[in-house]
């Protein structure tokens, strides 16, 4: 059902810690662009113990909820059902509150992803690299399940980290090969590369940039550019950032949440800039 102006309604974005958050900028961006007056997006920061009670207090008024770290998975068993993106990475970041009173839950980082490459013209690789292990990395993972082709390397930093995943790989049936962090410079020759690490990561690899990089995926988006994509602009790559994520993931949300499409990507892109801009 499409969402009217006059509706009052509410979401917001949970985890912890939540104080950095963009959702609210993003979604809020969203509902002035789309005249929903009647909306509202809030943040509360929850751990896994509260989670359940937050949500089981919840009224019809509720629309949706973004889920972020360390909720992605906790929230799952509160639902009443998840979409086949999000059970492929075991990950929930968004639940919507059906009229029937179900809450179903979905992965819009997956797409989002996918979505952020294709504005970038990206829309298939024969091979590509994975800077990092964590659970930014499934979801990487699971975004090339869909565009890439050929093998997948990942460059970890643990024989544990290395075995997480190759069986990531296996379920998303993705062909992946593992190797050393000490050898992450040759991942900057790959046709993608998706940097998936935390700030600081990734700084010591600037240097080894090939003259004539083809595409960089940083997720991150704060600060921003990191050396690594500062140094990938220099030289002419295609550079997607976490911002591009945060936003094409939060349009997906958007959509599912208000009925509504499409939702104003460079509304909200925009409003996102400002936001960092004012940091």
């Amino acid at each position: 059902m499409t969402a009217r102006a006059t509706d009052a309604r509410r979401a917001a974005v949970l985890g912890k810690p939540i104080a950095h958050s963009l959702s609210p900028v993003l979604h809020r961006a969203a509902y002035r662009e789309l005249g929903l007056t009647g909306w509202s997006y809030d943040r509360f920061e929850l751990d896994e113990a509260a989670l359940p009670g937050f949500v089981e207090q919840l009224g019809p008024e509720w629309a949706g909820l973004s889920v972020t770290m360390p909720l992605k998975r906790a929230v799952i068993p509160l639902l009443d059902g998840i979409s086949d993106t999000a059970a492929s990475v075991e990950a929930v970041n968004t639940v919507v509150f059906a009229e029937d009173g179900r809450r179903l839950g979905d992965n819009t980082d997956i797409p989002g992803m996918v979505a952020a490459l294709r504005e970038r013209g990206i829309e298939q690789v024969d091979s590509a690299a994975i800077l990092g292990a964590g659970a930014t990395a499934s979801s990487a993972l699971a975004a090339l399940a869909r565009i890439c082709t050929g093998e997948v390397v990942a460059y970890v930093r643990s024989d544990a980290r290395a075995a997480e995943m190759r069986q990531w790989g296996e379920r998303l049936d993705v062909e992946v090969r593992t190797a050393d962090w000490a050898d992450a410079a040759e991942a900057l020759r790959a046709p993608l590369v998706i940097a998936t690490t935390p700030a600081g990561a990734t700084d010591a690899l600037a240097h080894a940039v090939p003259e004539r990089p083809a595409a960089l995926f940083d997720v991150l988006y704060d600060p921003w550019p990191t050396e690594l994509a500062a140094r990938w602009s220099m030289t002419g790559g295609a550079v997607v950032s976490g911002l591009d994520l945060l936003v094409h993931q939060a349009v997906l949300q958007v959509e599912q949440m208000t009925g509504r499409t499409p939702a104003p990507v460079e509304a909200m892109r925009t409003a996102g800039e400002h936001a960092l801009a004012a940091r």
